[in-house]
């Protein structure tokens, strides 16, 4: 069994979910949002890293996924969500777990099929994928979405024989 955590960064809110993926099958472990207060941006990155290392210490994954920053057309925002996007990560690998980083329209891709599905198609994957009696809040289905991701291509890189990600990725 692997057990995996999906992260979905921003500044205001970060989405985590937790899947166990064990011979091709995936079951959902535990999903939520990080909400961060008004603040500065230093305070809101240090409460996403206390987080993302509780929720690593309290569930034990092996694995992070995590979305890449998309190119905005607001400088500031996507330089925001790609500290934010760091704060996680260096607490995925302060805790030793590798780390694969997906574009949206990968995360999208695996899990609905198209890279051009919406965030009410990914809920309602995430619902039939995992299961799950009622839809996650849209970041929380994104992390799942991300968690999802990283276990298909894991599942491919084993059965392909791939020792990892090219680009600093998966190692």
């Amino acid at each position: 069994m692997t057990r995996i955590i999906g992260i979905d960064p921003g500044s205001r809110r970060t989405g985590y979910g937790i899947v166990d993926a064990v011979a091709g099958k995936v079951s959902y472990v535990t999903s939520g949002i990080i909400r961060l207060p008004e603040g500065s941006l230093p305070e809101r990155l240090d409460i996403i890293f206390k987080g993302v290392s509780q929720l690593v210490e309290q569930y034990g994954p092996q694995e992070m996924g995590i979305e890449e920053v998309f190119l905005s057309h607001n400088a500031s925002s996507a330089l925001k969500l790609g500290q934010a996007r760091g704060a996680a990560i260096v607490a995925g690998v302060n805790a030793g777990l590798s780390v694969g980083e997906y574009s949206a329209r990968s995360i999208k891709l695996a899990v609905v099929g198209t890279g051009g599905a919406d965030k009410s198609q990914v809920q309602m994957m995430i619902v039939q994928l995992l299961k799950l009696s009622s839809a996650p809040a849209e970041d929380a289905a994104d992390a799942l979405a991300v968690a999802l991701c990283h276990a298909q291509t894991s599942r491919a890189l084993a059965a392909t024989g791939a020792s990892g990600y090219a680009r600093g990725r998966l190692k």
